[in-house]
């Protein structure tokens, strides 16, 4: 059995987001958004090409700071020690010159779970057991994806962001890693998924927030996003028409 948290409801929770700003030189790319987060299953990011969703991620895992706004885990400001109890997976993976395994062991390592028990799960899980001795970056790009998020799961994180994690990987490889993300949230980590793809939102998100030009258009039950959008933009979106 992969470790289970230490938490049934993660500690972090609730999310709250208050005026959130950022602007690169004269133009706006985060407007006054807020947004409230405060259960688990899978929170998923939607809206066109350069809404501002994958920039709010990393404002919100702490990777870039706003000019302005706040950002509240659980009524407290997003810091170092906030982060260590979060993970992040990248639509290009980020992995190191060392072998699958090793990539495995260094993240066990930090968190002082560095046992070949646990690093064998991980990579079993991820279909990555028979790769463990090759060279990471020797990976196929869904392979090397299923490793970035086997290694952040092996954090034990309690929020886990993903920023469009099955962008251009085929129809196998989206699978298991849509397997994990609900695997992951059915043992509590609160995921927080960007995406484009409205079927994998349909799949697996428990709540949808739409962002457009910056803001939160919409915030709802992913039943009530794909059934009835209040917003026209998310009308738009879902019928496929552009959006600007």
């Amino acid at each position: 059995m992969l470790d289970q948290p230490a938490w049934s409801i993660a500690s972090q929770l609730p999310l709250s987001v208050t005026g959130l700003c950022f602007n690169a030189g004269d133009t706006v790319l985060i407007d006054r958004l807020d947004l409230e987060v405060s259960h688990q299953g899978v929170t998923v990011l939607m809206g066109p090409n350069g809404a501002g969703k994958s920039l709010l991620v990393r404002l919100l895992h702490g990777l870039i700071q706003p000019q302005s706004g706040s950002i509240m885990w659980n009524g407290k400001r997003c810091s170092p020690a906030t982060r260590l109890h979060q993970a992040m997976v990248f639509q290009k993976p980020v992995l190191l010159r060392r072998s699958v395994a090793a990539n495995i062991d260094f993240v066990l390592g930090l968190k002082g779970r560095a046992t070949l028990a646990r690093r064998d799960e991980l990579l079993m899980q991820a279909n990555l057991s028979d790769k463990a001795s090759q060279p990471a970056r020797a990976l196929s790009g869904g392979e090397q994806q299923r490793l970035a998020l086997a290694r952040a799961l092996a954090s034990n994180p309690e929020v886990l962001f993903l920023d469009e994690p099955t962008a251009s990987l085929d129809p196998s490889s989206t699978q298991a890693i849509e397997t994990a993300i609900g695997a992951a949230s059915e043992r509590g980590v609160k995921v927080i998924l960007v995406t484009h793809d409205a079927g994998q939102a349909r799949r697996l998100a428990t709540d949808v927030v739409f962002i457009h030009r910056g803001s939160v258009a919409e915030h709802c039950s992913a039943d009530v996003f794909f059934q009835q959008p209040a917003s026209a933009v998310a009308r738009d979106y879902l019928a496929g028409k552009l959006v600007i």
